[in-house]
């Protein structure tokens, strides 16, 4: 009986580090996942840093992430916007998955913190 309790033990403690492991990961996913989409569906009018300052960017006067006005948006907002499209940007809903646009949606957040 005592070998199985020990069992149990180890068993519980593998469980509990690889779920940690999966909780510490997953941002880092996102974050690598969200990058990915932005520099291949939103820099080039957005701009690396999402200002909206490339020449693609003034021709379609793509917003700046971080101006007072569009950091006041929700994320649903903006998930609105990348999946249905607004002016001259298009629509995303065919082309991300639901997890590219929450993903992609975080790294825009996260440019204006740098």
């Amino acid at each position: 009986m005592i070998g199985n309790k020990n069992w149990y033990w180890q068993w519980a403690r593998w469980t509990a580090v690889l779920a940690a492991s999966a909780l510490v990961t997953q941002p880092a996913r996102a974050q690598e996942g969200g990058e990915k989409v932005y520099k291949a569906k939103c820099a080039t009018c957005h701009g690396a840093d999402g200002a909206g300052a490339t020449p693609a960017g003034k021709a379609t006067k793509a917003r700046d992430f971080c101006s007072d006005e569009v950091k006041k948006e929700s994320d649903e907002e903006w998930t609105r916007i990348v999946i249905k499209g607004k002016n001259k940007m298009p629509a995303y809903d065919r082309k991300l998955t639901e997890a590219e646009v929450k993903d992609v949606v975080a790294y825009i957040r996260g440019l204006c913190k740098k």
